[in-house]
């Protein structure tokens, strides 16, 4: 009885811990592109449309294990254009297949200068459950905390093709707090 009780405490502290939500500090630049998620970048390439914005972009991958924050913030602020959840599987997130094979919820968000980007929330192998608090019409302020994906999974960036991008593949990022790029006017 001992046992199944520890392995109860230890199963509480670890979900306790997952679902933690920390403070980040926004930076102050108001050009800055801010990581939607924490975790380690896994693709930042060129292509030529996305699933949600027919038209060439930078496709930015952030894959998320089950050790990091799993709280998504919105990479820049603006009002969201449209909000897309579909159905899917659930393949292991660092797959490149997961954007297209996974389930899925994407955010389409104009910019106050026009500029649209794309922000898509991937289940992974482990993760059974997206969280999405925002609907079409919103006005999203960047770092600003906007869903979370539960447990093992991968969010998305569509940006426009004159992007800036800082961060280079293998890099830690943080939510909110780690500038990712800027887009140029």
């Amino acid at each position: 009885m001992v046992h199944s009780s520890s392995f109860f405490l230890a199963l509480t502290l670890f979900v306790c811990w997952f679902f933690r939500d920390p403070e980040r500090e926004i930076p102050d630049d108001p050009e800055a592109i801010v990581s939607p998620a924490d975790g380690r970048v896994i693709i930042v390439e060129k292509v030529e449309s996305s699933e949600f914005i027919d038209e060439p972009v930078i496709k930015l991958s952030i894959f998320m294990n089950v050790f990091n924050v799993h709280v998504n913030r919105i990479p820049f602020s603006g009002e969201v254009q449209k909000v897309v959840y579909i159905p899917g599987k659930f393949v292991n997130a660092s797959f490149d297949k997961a954007s297209e094979d996974n389930e899925r919820n994407a955010l389409v968000i104009k910019t106050d200068s026009g500029l649209c980007y794309g922000v898509v929330q991937i289940a992974g192998l482990i993760a059974r459950r997206i969280v999405c608090s925002v609907k079409t019409g919103d006005l999203m302020l960047k770092g600003k905390r906007y869903g979370m994906i539960c447990f093992g999974s991968r969010l998305d960036l569509y940006l426009p093709l004159e992007t800036r991008v800082e961060v280079n593949v293998g890099e830690k990022v943080k939510a909110g707090s780690t500038v990712l790029g800027y887009f140029r006017s």
